[in-house]
């Protein structure tokens, strides 16, 4: 069976409750309460998003992100009480595309997921071409198969770090700002500067030479990025 969203969080109360809402503004739901019932789901039904929770009562979220992330590409967005920086750096940096804190409103979360539910197999970028090499050839992008390959290897990316890529690239040789990203990559406005910087470094991390230099991606500060024009 199919279904528009996933809730894996151990506060079965929170986690009903939220299903429930859900289904209420016709996004199919379910709920389960752990890493294992989770994973048996996954193995039975198709989902297009899961909300997940960090802490679960048989293992840890990240362990089960990093699981789903071995086969899939699927949008996780991580929902926790936990409010560090370093939480919400690993989260994104394992393969998360948002973190929402706890508590959390359900209408602003239900307007996440339709945006992500909206979004899904699209990308920002519309080029003529649909294959781009940058550097010289170094770097291949391939809006097709919506793979990108470097130095002949082929680099795993998310879904979402593969639109926010797009985007730049579209856009290359101008600043991009923050508010246009978040317009137009995330679709809303309740996306933090954290997680955007997150998968910045996870893209620089993947097409860069050197990431802690960029020479493709660069920041402007306090305004956006630029991504390099062509030579």
């Amino acid at each position: 069976m199919r279904y528009d969203c996933l809730i894996v969080d151990d506060e079965k109360v929170l986690a009903d409750n939220t299903a429930e809402y859900f289904n209420m503004f016709d996004v199919k739901t379910h709920a389960v309460y752990g890493k294992e019932d989770a994973l048996s789901f996954l193995g039975e039904n198709e989902v297009s998003l899961i909300l997940l929770d960090i802490n679960l009562g048989d293992g840890s979220g990240f362990e089960l992100c990093k699981t789903i992330r071995e086969t899939s590409d699927i949008p996780i967005m991580f929902i926790s009480a936990r409010n560090t920086d370093d939480d919400k750096i690993v989260a994104l940096g394992i393969g998360g595309d948002d973190y929402i804190e706890k508590p959390y409103s359900l209408g602003v979360v239900l307007a996440k997921v339709k945006v992500f539910l909206k979004r899904m197999g699209k990308t920002s970028a519309t080029p003529e071409k649909s294959v781009i090499e940058i550097d010289c050839g170094r770097v291949r992008i391939d809006f097709t198969n919506k793979t990108v390959t470097v130095d002949g290897q082929e680099k795993k990316i998310t879904s979402l770090e593969f639109t926010l890529l797009s985007y730049l690239v579209e856009n290359r040789g101008r600043l991009v700002g923050k508010a246009e990203l978040f317009d137009n990559v995330w679709k809303d406005r309740f996306t933090s500067d954290g997680t955007l910087n997150v998968h910045i470094r996870k893209l620089r991390e993947a097409i860069e030479k050197d990431p802690n230099n960029p020479a493709l991606i660069i920041t402007v500060w306090k305004e956006g990025y630029r991504f390099a024009a062509e030579k």
